[in-house]
């Protein structure tokens, strides 16, 4: 019954956070929501969920919040700043931050919220991008107690289609950098394989279908290469939040002393897209590249 399911809130009704919170309202939960921008916020409350005065109010409202935002600074802020979530915080809530950011980070702010507070923190960073929030698809990669874990699965259920704990809180952050890995290399070698299927004469929009099945097939290569194929580089990411995560990789590769000469590479074809003013464009404009006119 709707009146035994915990009251939930979200924070980051973004690009993701917005078809997830739509999923979580449509699963018949109470969801309470914040954000700057009212505008993003208008069709979510359309669909029934309420809008708190502050992240504080939004922590006061549930049992277990959810943060979805651009990046470590912004957590922190949105946690620990005026009116933040610690301020409306307390034993037996949860919060679980859905945010891509470094991993010794989230191990630090999920102490600190727990010493201060008594509030419970599970870092999920997820993957599947737009489609699989939009889906309930999404790869989600845990870290937290797993008391907490157990406490947040049957809610995550309708996000997901894979939810694992991999460890201590900082452990689902550092599995999120080695999906980075793998994600922007593989968009960055996509873009340069579809060039050469152009060069080549072939239709490029059909490789998807002529590889499926094959050891080059993936998620990736289904949802990217078409768009880079046909020039649709209508934003469902940004290249800039990619880079933002392949320079954590980078940084924590020099901590364990890893060496990552591809990610590197990757890396340095985002900063340059970022740098020719392209870093709010979505990830599969890396083909432009390698197209004929100026980028």
């Amino acid at each position: 019954m709707a009146e035994t399911k915990p009251a939930l809130g979200y924070i980051g009704i973004g690009f993701m956070g917005k078809p997830m919170a739509l999923r979580l309202l449509d699963a018949g939960y109470r969801v309470t929501i914040w954000g700057r921008s009212a505008e993003k916020l208008a069709p979510v409350a359309a669909a029934g969920a309420e809008v708190a005065a502050s992240p504080a109010d939004v922590a006061r409202a549930s049992d277990i919040l959810f943060t979805c935002v651009s990046d470590t600074e912004a957590v922190e802020v949105v946690v620990f700043g005026d009116n933040g979530i610690a301020m409306g915080a307390a034993a037996g809530k949860i919060l679980v931050d859905m945010s891509s950011i470094r991993p010794e980070a989230a191990r630090d702010m999920a102490a600190r919220l727990r010493e201060e507070t008594g509030m419970g923190w599970i870092d999920t960073p997820v993957s599947g991008g737009v489609p699989g929030a939009e889906q309930g698809t999404l790869a989600v990669m845990a870290g937290g107690s797993e008391a907490d874990f157990e406490t947040v699965r049957p809610v995550v259920a309708h996000l997901a289609g894979r939810f694992t704990l991999m460890g201590p809180n900082g452990a689902g952050q550092a599995t999120k950098l080695v999906n980075q890995v793998i994600v922007g290399c593989t968009v960055a070698v996509l873009a340069e394989a579809t060039k050469l299927a152009q060069d080549a004469g072939i239709d490029a929009t059909r490789i998807p279908q002529a590889l499926a099945g094959g050891r080059a097939d993936s998620l990736t290569l289904q949802q990217f290469l078409p768009k880079m194929a046909t020039g649709n580089f209508a934003p469902e990411s940004h290249i800039r939040t990619m880079l933002k995560d392949l320079n954590a990789v980078q940084q924590q590769a020099r901590s364990t002393n890893t060496p990552m000469p591809m990610t590197a590479m990757a890396a340095e074809l985002h900063r340059l897209m970022a740098a020719r003013g392209h870093g709010e464009a979505d990830g599969t404009a890396l083909m432009k590249l390698y197209r004929d006119e100026p980028v």
